[in-house]
């Protein structure tokens, strides 16, 4: 599942680096990296906005038409609907994610999965049971709230320190995301400097590289 907000009003924080129509184009561009990054998964797109439904379908995923609800509660709604479909599990990945490349293994732990932000502020990516009743609680500082939800409902927690997916855009200095794929139309990035797990807290948990 992937919550997109209007390409016309995203990534606002980026209005030093970037012009309105190149803010909107990047925020599709993302999104269309982390939609491709979900395959073999069924992909839905949960969202309020007409150019982004219309968006969504061509990119051959499903909508969840969530007007006003704000992320949190698009999210609980989309995660609500997958479950009266029949799905057991959900994936929730954010849509700016340049580095994604693939999100199914999020998938396979039976508990909470959370892949922080390189930050460790953020959850860029939540693996929930649908069926849970997890209160999700997005906004800055939502990785520790996320884990504290996980240890209320008493669900097995699991952390992953992704190279790739820990990559979010939100400010002019994430555009400088590194080249972790080699690919040919990456400019040169700056050193990425992976997290030294000693500094880490928290549980013991993967680190994916």
């Amino acid at each position: 599942m992937v919550p997109v907000k209007a390409f016309t009003a995203a990534k606002l924080r980026l209005a030093t680096a970037l012009d309105p129509a190149a803010r909107a184009a990047l925020a599709r561009q993302l999104a269309d990296i982390v939609v491709a990054a979900a395959s073999p998964l069924p992909v839905v797109v949960v969202c309020d906005d007409d150019e982004v439904r219309d968006w969504a379908v061509a990119s051959g995923a499903e909508v969840v038409w969530c007007p006003g609800r704000g992320l949190n509660g698009a999210v609980s709604d989309g995660v609500a609907a997958l479950r009266d479909r029949g799905y057991e599990r959900a994936v929730v990945a954010h849509a700016d994610l340049p580095l994604a490349r693939e999100l199914a293994w999020v998938a396979d732990f039976p508990g909470i999965t959370v892949v922080p932000d390189r930050r460790r502020d953020g959850s860029n990516v939540l693996a929930v049971p649908t069926a849970s009743g997890f209160g999700f609680a997005y906004g800055a500082g939502s990785f520790a709230r996320h884990r504290a939800e996980a240890t209320r409902l008493g669900l097995p927690l699991r952390i992953v320190d992704d190279a790739a997916l820990r990559w979010d855009v939100d400010l002019p200095v994430d555009l400088a995301w590194p080249d972790l794929h080699g690919l040919a139309d990456t400019p040169p990035r700056p050193p990425y400097q992976p997290l030294n797990p000693s500094q880490l807290v928290g549980p013991p948990h993967p680190v994916r590289s």
